[in-house]
């Protein structure tokens, strides 16, 4: 485990993309569906259990969650969007933040596409990768939960995604088999981050 993100700590939580930290440094966010294990791969990818909270229940996840890795760079841990159950209008503010947040920080350097393996490439999805897409933003898909299939069957769902991507021109995206039960993945989205930070943490 690189030692560099097992260092990651809460730094702040906003509403909006104005109650954000200051717009500099350098920055990774990490969105998906409100099901698929995102905050469950950020604490795995840091090597903590409760950097991000988790629950049972899809939605927990309603602000900007940010954290920091040291003074310049952070992991933003974004609303989730999908089988969340609150209002609509809530749902919509979620949205705003979120797509307010993507397009207009300076200090976005990628995005991670958290989707459960199962379930890939929903509606949803699709959506948020036409819009990285449109506005230049590297994306790195992390197919979660892979542990939930058999070897087999989870290499399958590999090759599968991305042979839907490269049907739907998506060549710019890359996409990983990733597990936070097994720490399956992790020094592979570790190298993706920090081509992104541009930071080479010690490897322990």
């Amino acid at each position: 485990m690189n030692p560099y993100y097992r260092g990651a700590r809460f730094l702040i939580s906003a509403a909006t993309p104005a109650q954000a930290p200051p717009d500099e440094g350098l920055e990774v966010a990490f969105a998906g569906r409100s099901n698929a294990g995102k905050s469950s791969a950020i604490n795995a990818l840091c090597d903590q259990k409760a950097l991000a909270k988790t629950a049972k229940t899809p939605g927990r996840t309603r602000l900007l969650n940010f954290f920091a890795l040291d003074g310049q760079c952070r992991l933003v841990d974004l609303p989730g969007y999908g089988f969340a159950r609150v209002p609509e209008a809530v749902k919509r503010q979620w949205e705003k933040s979120m797509l307010d947040y993507l397009s207009k920080r300076r200090a976005l350097q990628g995005l991670i596409l958290v989707m459960d393996i199962r379930h890939p490439l929903k509606e949803l999805d699709l959506q948020l990768l036409d819009w990285a897409a449109h506005s230049g933003l590297e994306t790195h898909i992390l197919l979660t939960k892979a542990d939930k299939l058999s070897h087999g069957a989870a290499g399958n769902s590999l090759h599968q995604t991305r042979r839907a991507l490269g049907r739907a021109d998506y060549t710019g995206v890359s996409v990983q088999l990733f597990s936070a039960l097994r720490h399956q993945g992790i020094e592979e989205a570790h190298a993706k981050l920090d081509g992104w930070l541009k930071k080479k943490g010690p490897v322990s």
